[in-house]
């Protein structure tokens, strides 16, 4: 901390009856007036460096039979400043400091206390101590920053404000990632330099190297609308990465927007249109580039939005980004608070399906496309130019892009399915919401559909009353070719399963039975009859070998599609639940007799 000392006299103000008089040998002959208090003071020192109180003073008719009376209810600053001010034209001395330098230059602006009533008069001292000592030092200019924000209007005119910021900002942009100046530093156990302007005294101390954000934790003292002119002239230099940028936004919302959630069931209009502003502001700071804000933090501001009604411009602005780096988001991050009073579910689902919209936009939903063939001949290998093998770097790197939004794709997929098994337990959600989720991942970008079936018999579960219609558009979306052996054996097992599902688990996993070699069992008598209008079901128990694995997989396949058929008309037509809780029974021998054919091969 800098300070500079003025005057050399010593102090003799003092109090009496709530009237502060300076002690001396001439009584007084002017009486100020500033706000509540009154001062007894001297023309001659006053009227010398203060032209404002000159030109009042011969304004105003008002006295006494021995003193001029000069009313100042206009002063901009406290009497403390005043009293600074009337000290320095007294000679006494005062001390300054980032403290307090910007009341007493609004103060003494007030007063006029210019070159053009005396030399050496106090602003002009002020902007020296201003311009070569506080602005050098980092913490000064933060100090000295956030105390303009009780003079926003004189700061401004006088320049106060915008000095401060573009000193802050080249401090930030000479050196982003290392520094010793830190304040937030020195609150940790370091100590900050204590240094007089005039020469009086000197104490330093040697701080440690600071982290690479060490400017953030500062700046995030600062109010919103200091803190967005800062960020905006740190991001204007373009010499900040764009990852601090988002670090130092991440450090400002901790700081600001902690515990949003209890704003979501109150109508403290003043505090949320507050919140909502500094975290609009926040929004619009974010950095371009991918990765500069990471996606979790980029959820926990579309939350806020959400708990703050923030502008749907915002909301869009925070989907598009989440968007773009999806893949890196965790289920937590997606579990989306709704506050829509138009909707009766606990998460917002449609903002998750603005963000997948987002993403797969973005993305594209192609998987990594092979390289084209190359004539391996002499006469085109002659022919290669210099531009096509820079066509074919160009294609290995855009392959190499590819593999990386497809693996993007597949973690996208996975997240989906993770947030489908949390959601699917709400007893409001709809299923065509449900559907649309789950439908909007691309077919190829589940490798597996595991974790899909545990979503699929959570909404099963959860919801008791659906039809069998709405069952079947629930599971139609299920693939039992790229179900586990484990999910499998669940299915067949599984009495909320349209009986459908369950038929198609068991042939699928007749099928692969058959193409690695084994013995397919002979189908329960019950099923053959299902499919005896059909087809002869001799067929059906036939075995299939390994040089007949093409013809195997098109019988099983023709099988299941004429399967479906009757099984469906059995079931409306049949003897209702007690005879298909007696299939899916058969089913489960027959899964049994499949797993042990499995086992004794292995």
């Amino acid at each position: 901390m800098k300070f500079m000392k003025l005057g050399s006299r010593p102090d003799t103000f003092f109090t009496t009856e709530a009237v502060r008089s300076v002690s001396s040998e001439i009584s007084s002959d002017l009486i100020v007036q500033v706000k509540s208090s009154r001062y007894l003071l001297h023309k001659f020192p006053l009227f010398s460096k203060c032209l404002r109180l000159q030109r009042v003073c011969f304004e105003s008719p008002e006295k006494t039979s021995q003193q001029q009376i000069v009313k100042l209810p206009d002063f901009p600053c406290s009497i403390e400043d005043f009293e600074l001010c009337a000290k320095f034209c007294y000679g006494i001395t005062i001390t300054l400091s980032a403290h307090n330098i910007v009341p007493v230059r609004c103060a003494a602006e007030y007063l006029q206390m210019t070159e053009d009533v005396e030399k050496g008069n106090l602003v002009c001292k002020l902007e020296v101590f201003l311009n070569s000592c506080v602005l050098s030092g980092w913490r000064d200019s933060i100090v000295t920053l956030q105390n303009t924000k009780s003079f926003p209007l004189w700061s401004e005119d006088l320049g106060i404000t915008s000095k401060c910021i573009e000193a802050i900002a080249s401090k930030v942009l000479s050196n982003p990632i290392k520094t010793n100046l830190s304040r937030s530093y020195s609150k940790r156990g370091g100590r900050d330099d204590v240094i007089s302007c005039n020469g009086s005294e000197s104490l330093r101390h040697n701080n440690k190297p600071l982290c690479k954000d060490w400017w953030a934790e500062d700046l995030a003292e600062l109010s919103i609308d200091l803190y967005w002119r800062t960020m905006i002239a740190i991001k204007s230099g373009g010499r900040v990465p764009a990852n601090l940028i988002g670090d130092a936004l991440r450090i400002y919302a901790s700081r600001w927007l902690p515990n949003i959630s209890k704003y979501a069931n109150r109508s403290d209009s003043n505090s949320i249109g507050k919140h909502r502003l500094l975290l609009e502001s926040i929004i619009s700071l974010l950095p371009a580039e991918k990765g500069a804000a990471s996606c979790s933090f980029l959820l926990k501001l579309l939350k806020a939005a959400n708990i703050l009604k923030a502008s749907s411009s915002s909301k869009m602005e925070l989907a598009r980004r989440v968007g773009i780096q999806l893949e890196d988001a965790t289920v937590g991050d997606l579990l989306i608070p709704c506050v829509s009073k138009t909707s009766d579910t606990i998460y917002d689902v449609d903002i998750v399906m603005t963000i997948l919209e987002q993403y797969f936009m973005l993305q594209g939903q192609s998987p990594p496309t092979s390289p084209p063939r190359r004539i391996k001949g002499n006469f085109e290998r002659r022919r290669r130019s210099r531009s096509a093998k820079n066509i074919d770097l160009e294609f290995q790197e855009s392959r190499r892009s590819s593999f990386a939004s497809h693996s993007s794709k597949l973690k996208v997929a996975k997240l989906v399915d993770g947030y489908l098994q949390q959601i699917a337990t709400e007893e409001k959600l709809p299923l065509s919401k449900f559907v649309s989720i789950a439908e909007a991942i691309p077919e190829f970008s589940r490798l597996d559909h595991d974790d899909l079936y545990r979503a699929i018999d959570i909404y099963l579960k959860g919801h008791p009353g659906l039809n069998k219609n709405e069952r079947k558009r629930l599971c139609r979306m299920l693939d039992c070719k790229k179900l586990s052996m484990e999910v499998c054996m669940h299915a067949a097992q599984n009495e909320l399963l349209p009986l459908r599902v369950v038929v198609q688990v068991l042939f699928f996993e007749q099928a692969r039975a058959t193409m690695s070699g084994g013995h397919v069992t002979e189908l329960p008598s019950n099923i053959k009859a299902l499919l005896a209008n059909h087809d002869d079901t001799s067929k059906t128990s036939a075995s299939f070998t390994n040089d007949d694995q093409w013809s195997a997989s098109g019988k099983i396949s023709t099988l299941k599609m004429k399967l479906n058929e009757d099984l469906d008309e059995n079931y409306v037509h049949g003897n209702g639940r007690s005879s298909r809780i007696k299939s899916k029974r058969m089913f489960s021998k027959l899964w049994s007799s499949n797993r042990s054919v499995a086992s004794e091969k292995n």
